[in-house]
């Protein structure tokens, strides 16, 4: 493992519920293609993949957004889809249309096939770029490594890219619930060996995105994804003391099941914008971090406005937590978009510093 000598360790401070000088603050998609830089960075590589799969690439990109901004944290640039790729799958990215598979997952035939990849050969490029990525920090900040959940990993599997009503995974789980079942358990598996190699290579964080969670019926949801992330805040080897591996779980939609998150083992909980930072904190009742969770949609608005929404946020968060700052790490609900005004990023992260600083 690499030593740890952080300059700014606010993010991991406020992930322990320790007192921070200010909140921190980094965003979710910071690397991406709102920054000019970025786009230069995709266009030399020549597609999403040949970006991603370059460590020193992505280490480039991983790095942009920490020059312009003074960010608390910095996430590796990557794609969730890598592990059902290196299973096997064949990712390919149809421009205008996102991320598909060549061999979708539907059969049990199917599923049967699947292994977890090994990680030292298959995921390499992904644990390069980490290590060289904490190299090149050195210190600055802590960095972030990630996995999507089981079952979010699970939709793009079955639907074969994304979709809008899911209908294939979800006939799936009304009628193969056992078949579904293996694919999520070596899904799981694949997910913990993933982020364990993350955390070796050198990410001083780890944080498994459900997106997909939230478009299922709540008993489907504890069935089929929240079992899953349970075995992974109890399963993930991170260390004990001070020295642990903070595990964030953050579910776009996951606002009905704060309690059940809450209770994994995990370190932090992102939450999305359509729950208050205020009610999220008197619901976890202080057990966990909590990260979020400004709409992305904010960053449309003027400075102003922009501004006073932090401080909502802020003001929410601290008057559900006894008027202290402790335990909450700023971000979006979301990602960002493409288009969104590199300018006001600067507003929305110096914002959160100051008025958060102010009232410390």
């Amino acid at each position: 493992m690499h030593p740890v000598t952080l300059k700014n360790d606010r993010f991991l401070r406020a992930l322990r519920r320790e007192p921070v000088d200010c909140t921190p603050v980094w965003l979710m998609r910071q690397a991406g293609r709102y920054l000019p830089e970025y786009r230069a960075t995709r266009a030399q590589a020549g597609s999403f993949m040949g970006l991603a799969t370059n460590p020193e690439l992505a280490c480039e990109v991983t790095l942009q957004p920490l020059r312009r901004y003074d960010l608390d944290a910095a996430i590796l640039f990557s794609d969730i889809l890598t592990v059902p790729d290196a299973m096997g799958l064949g990712l390919y990215f149809a421009d205008g249309e996102g991320p598909k598979f060549e061999r979708p997952v539907r059969t049990p035939a199917d599923i049967a096939r699947l292994a977890v990849p090994d990680m030292g050969t298959e995921l390499r490029y992904v644990m390069d770029a980490v290590s060289l990525i904490r190299r090149e920090l050195d210190g600055r900040v802590p960095l972030i490594g990630f996995s999507g959940s089981p079952w979010t990993l699970a939709c793009y599997m079955v639907e074969g890219g994304g979709s809008k009503d899911f209908a294939r995974i979800k006939s799936m789980a009304l009628n193969e619930p056992a078949a579904l079942h293996r694919l999520l358990e070596v899904t799981t598996d694949a997910v913990i060996a993933y982020l364990a190699a993350q955390r070796a290579a050198g990410a001083q964080a780890l944080q498994v995105f459900d997106t997909w969670g939230g478009v299922l019926a709540p008993h489907v949801y504890r069935e089929f994804s929240l079992r899953y992330l349970q075995r992974i805040a109890a399963e993930l080897p991170r260390g004990e003391g001070a020295a642990r591996t903070p595990l964030i779980l953050f579910g776009k939609g996951n606002a009905p099941y704060l309690e059940d998150l809450a209770a994994t083992g995990t370190e932090g909980l992102g939450v999305d914008w359509t729950v208050g930072l205020g009610e999220a904190r008197r619901r976890t009742g202080g057990s966990v971090g909590l990260q979020g969770n400004l709409d992305p949609a904010t960053l449309y608005a003027s400075p102003a406005g922009i501004e006073r929404e932090v401080r909502r946020a802020l003001d929410d968060y601290a008057a559900a937590n006894g008027g202290s700052r402790a335990g909450h790490v700023f971000n979006l609900g979301h990602g960002m978009s493409p288009d969104m005004d590199p300018a006001h990023v600067a507003v929305l992260v110096d914002a959160v510093h100051a008025f958060s600083r102010d009232a410390a």
